[in-house]
């Protein structure tokens, strides 16, 4: 079959490469040649691969999401966010649980390259609101956090953007309350997308990405159900014609 990608839609598909060692997200990603979607280094990887892994994606052409999550004192986040964007990452990301401050040193860290570093590009700053694994009743009696799981989104990603972060990751059905809040700039980064009929796994909050897409999502992270599949490049072609066929923005 002959797939036309459109590069555009393509990197706003970010594959989890959800691999214990360099070794095998190497194998996987040959299946991706020339398919220019964004690859997402969680902490598995990354605490295995290390920095070195970040900058052979980035030599090959990838756009990155580094997602370590990072939840620390305001200092130890300042320090980290300045590692990252040295890296050339694409997207990293933060807690919003952490708070303001915690936040708002991330962006004194990365904004520290950037001036050290003028060839940087500045990567995109996104903030975790609740993860697509929580339901209410986990973030009610086991968090500790009352209302909503919708409410709490809402609210963190209100602070992400007071703290002057561009975006937040968040679930593809809470999309369009985050853009109401925060505007249609403020960048929506969506996981808990499953093709339909496929395992959803443990997310509990989910969308197609047809939905995630003609939702306004501006990023969708899907792993398993490429990752897992017998044709991992015929699934990512197909998800990005998905998304294709319903993009509005």
């Amino acid at each position: 079959m002959t797939h036309s990608i459109s590069p555009s839609i393509a990197k706003r598909l970010i594959v989890a490469l959800d691999y214990p060692n360099v070794e095998e997200a190497r194998v996987f990603i040959e299946h991706l040649q020339d398919i220019p979607c964004t690859l997402k280094v969680g902490m598995q990887l990354f605490y295995s691969a290390g920095p070195d892994f970040i900058r052979e994606l980035k030599s090959k052409g990838y756009s990155v999401f580094l997602d370590l999550k990072m939840h620390d004192i305001p200092n130890t986040v300042k320090g980290g966010a300045n590692s990252i964007t040295k890296l050339g990452v694409d997207i990293f990301n933060v807690h919003a649980s952490g708070g303001v401050q915690m936040m708002k040193a991330a962006v004194e860290g990365m904004e520290s390259a950037l001036i050290a570093d003028t060839d940087l590009e500045r990567p995109l700053l996104i903030a975790v609101t609740q993860l697509t694994s929580t339901s209410q009743q986990v973030m009610n009696q086991e968090i500790g956090i009352q209302g909503t799981v919708e409410d709490a989104v809402v609210h963190y990603a209100r602070l992400a953007q007071q703290s002057g972060l561009g975006g937040v990751v968040c679930s593809p059905l809470e999309v369009a309350m985050i853009q109401q809040t925060c505007g249609a700039s403020f960048a929506t980064i969506t996981p808990g997308v499953r093709p339909a009929g496929s395992d959803i796994g443990d997310q509990t909050r989910i969308l197609t990405p047809g939905q995630a897409i003609a939702g306004g999502s501006d990023y969708l992270v899907v792993g398993r159900p490429i990752t897992g599949a017998n044709d991992p490049r015929e699934a990512t072609q197909q998800i990005i014609e998905e998304m294709s066929l319903h993009v509005n923005h």
